[in-house]
């Protein structure tokens, strides 16, 4: 099945087109993101996310595939890297709780002089200009919008506006990813949905040369030693599969160096600030790491056991728990 081609009529061009008409209607088209990014080791799946955006054969479709994993691993990073590695214009739409149909689409605005003018979406945006549009935290989205991209993401490759009363095509150019953060703060998105965004790439955490390198990227300014401090805290938690993330180990290095400077008449040691930084950025429980891994591993229900009635009542470290081993002395006698 052929994608139709888009018939949008770009009106005015600057940098990037920044109107568009459809069907009689003008569409002010939003600016796509301009950052610079790089995307650091894990090089496959880059090339995996790539490989989704390949068309073989005039009749192929580009596959949107889900980009899964815990926050702050750099989903969104990768996106903007592969993006930049098919020079292709980027979108990002930051989809939460609330988002409606008509903010994934065309939203009116009222001008001054009294007239409605139609502002496009980042996606709609993406779809007529052929550019890469990123759902981010797309599994915060309800039922109700993702109905209305369920046209887009299959072998129609369009969307239907109600409130501009257009139908949209998008350009053969056009691609697009989802991430999907795994936390209970999400909702359920339905099955006919998830057969539209395949494959699913999960994201992993980086090893530790590819993790000393991330914070090297964003933090060049950053001591060697707090570098390696950090990187061993993240390492050792990734070993022990809690969630803290590189943007974790960013924000605290942040702070631990702004403290340091902060009073030059009374300067905080490193230790002191770095400790410091990780009790305020990811909480105390954060400086024994051990101890919050079998916490969550008891909570999970990972090294539950049978309990018995006793263990509804006293502590399994109690001396009072009827299953308590007696002291060794006691043996003895």
């Amino acid at each position: 099945m052929h994608a139709r081609e888009s018939d949008s009529k770009p009106v005015e061009e600057n940098e990037a087109v920044t109107y568009a008409e459809i069907e009689g209607v003008q569409l002010k088209l939003s600016r796509p993101y301009t950052f610079p990014g790089q995307w650091i080791g894990q090089q496959e799946i880059l090339m995996q996310l790539l490989a989704c955006w390949i068309t073989v054969d005039d009749l192929d479709l580009p596959l949107t595939p889900r980009l899964v994993g815990s926050p702050g691993v750099g989903k969104t990073q990768l996106a903007i890297a592969a993006a930049q590695a098919q020079g292709r214009p980027l979108y990002i739409y930051q989809c939460t709780a609330d988002t409606r149909p008509e903010d994934l689409l065309v939203t009116p605005v009222l001008s001054q002089g009294g007239e409605i003018s139609y502002h496009a979406s980042p996606l709609v945006s993406a779809m007529i200009s052929g550019g890469v549009c990123l759902l981010d935290e797309g599994n915060r989205m309800n039922e109700k919008s993702w109905a209305s991209l369920a046209p887009l993401f299959d072998g129609r490759r369009l969307v239907e506006s109600i409130v501009a009363g257009i139908t949209i095509p998008a350009d053969r150019e056009f691609r697009a990813a989802v991430t999907m953060n795994q936390d209970e703060s999400t909702f359920e998105i339905p099955d006919y949905i998830l057969s539209r965004l395949q494959p699913t790439l999960e994201v992993g955490f980086p090893n530790k040369q590819d993790e000393m390198s991330i914070l090297q990227y964003h933090l060049p300014f950053a001591e060697p030693e707090m570098l390696a401090m950090t990187v061993e805290f993240l390492q050792q938690s990734h070993q022990l599969k809690l969630d803290f993330s590189p943007r974790d180990g960013i924000n605290l290095l942040r702070f631990a160096i702004k403290r340091m400077i902060q009073d030059p008449s009374h300067p905080i040691s490193r230790d002191q600030a770095w400790q410091e930084a990780l009790e305020k950025c990811l909480g105390e429980e954060a400086v024994d790491l051990e101890q919050l891994a079998q916490r969550r591993r008891r909570t999970l229900g990972g090294d539950a056991v049978p309990l018995g009635l006793a263990d509804l009542f006293f502590d399994p470290q109690d001396p009072l728990h009827p299953d308590a081993d007696g002291d060794d002395e006691e043996d003895d006698e």
